[in-house]
């Protein structure tokens, strides 16, 4: 492995290192057949994950397919030489028209405001999930869940395993998410379609995640809630690169994964450490929970191998870009959240 660098000096820089490709991504997309396509490519991860897919494959066609209400997605996308095109994904026509790539990594869905407005959260997070599966039988398809597919789990079992059952906490998020799922196993098992089930505990950027979320909070003397005394986390790149991995260790039918980092933190311990980069003194409320949303990843280092990038670095990298008061998207990840409303 390549030595990590120090700090980032801009979102360029960042983002350059993020969607550099492994030499195991490029085999394992090399003996890949066909082109790639990115349903949901306008959100948080899609963009860095379409370009280290381009980087990868240079010869494949990388399509990239959102409504790219975002000013500015589509013409980064572009310049990086993934094709996009713009389309509802809730409108069934519409995805009817696009082209039938042989791999398809699904990544969109609703969880934020997923309250105010239940329906479509449902819509977006079942409906959506069932008409794709149907008219993309025949291609590949990585579906990107999440972790709040399980119950919580004591904090020192290791995390849930992919062989717990899928009955999440109360919440309209959670369970239209194992709706998901559910509508991506039956038609694999009903159409032989090859996939994977996602199911990814925080990804880490700069610009926003758990340790973003935490370390702001050090930074501006806010109070730290440590009902959620304790998580998982993955740096982005490390994400998108297993994701991208998945589509040649597809299975038929269709099977879970969890992606996280291999180790379970307190909160509390990394907002010292935060403190300390940061010359502050952490602020905290509550008392952690004995249960959380914790994921063993031990299924995903067996088969990927560990991540590249560790926790320590992954809180030093954020500590620097707080402290520079670098570029933040403003959108909390609530990992506190217990009862299920986001």
């Amino acid at each position: 492995m390549s030595k990590l660098p120090d700090r980032f000096d801009t979102v360029e820089a960042m983002e350059d290192f993020m969607t550099a490709p492994s030499e195991a991504l490029i085999a394992d997309l090399a003996r890949t057949q066909g082109d790639i396509m990115v349903m949901g490519v306008g959100g948080k991860m899609g963009p860095t994950l379409a370009r280290m897919a381009k980087r990868a494959a240079p010869d494949k066609k990388v399509i990239g397919v959102a409504r790219f209400s975002e000013k500015g997605v589509r013409e980064q996308l572009t310049k990086a030489g993934v094709e996009t095109i713009p389309a509802d994904l809730l409108d069934r026509a519409a995805l009817e028209k696009l082209p039938k790539a042989a791999n398809v990594v699904f990544m969109a869905g609703r969880k934020f405001g997923a309250a105010g407005n239940v329906p479509l959260t449902w819509a977006m997070n079942v409906q959506v999930p069932a008409m794709v599966a149907e008219i993309f039988k025949a291609s590949r398809i990585v579906a990107f869940s999440t972790g709040c597919v399980y119950p919580f789990v004591p904090v020192e079992s290791g995390g849930a395993t992919e062989d717990v059952p899928p009955i999440p906490p109360p919440g309209d998020y959670a369970t239209s998410c194992v709706g998901r799922e559910r509508m991506f196993e039956y038609f694999s098992a009903e159409h032989g379609t090859p996939g994977r089930l996602f199911r990814l505990n925080y990804a880490i950027d700069m610009r926003y995640g758990v340790l973003h979320d935490i370390g702001r909070k050090v930074r501006d003397g806010e109070t730290i809630d440590l009902a959620m005394g304790h998580a998982n986390v993955i740096w982005q790149g490390d994400a998108n690169s297993v994701a991208l991995r998945c589509l040649a260790h597809a299975t038929t039918p269709t099977t879970p994964i969890n992606v996280t980092g291999p180790e379970t933190f307190e909160v509390a311990k990394v907002a010292a450490e935060f403190g300390k980069l940061l010359g502050k003194v952490p602020k905290f409320t509550g008392k952690p929970a004995p249960t959380g949303w914790i994921n063993n990843a031990a299924r995903m280092v067996k088969e990927f191998g560990p991540p590249s990038v560790p926790l320590q670095k992954m809180i030093e990298w954020n500590a620097d870009w707080l402290a520079r008061d670098m570029a933040t998207i403003n959108k909390p990840t609530h990992y506190e959240v217990r009862d299920g409303t986001y």
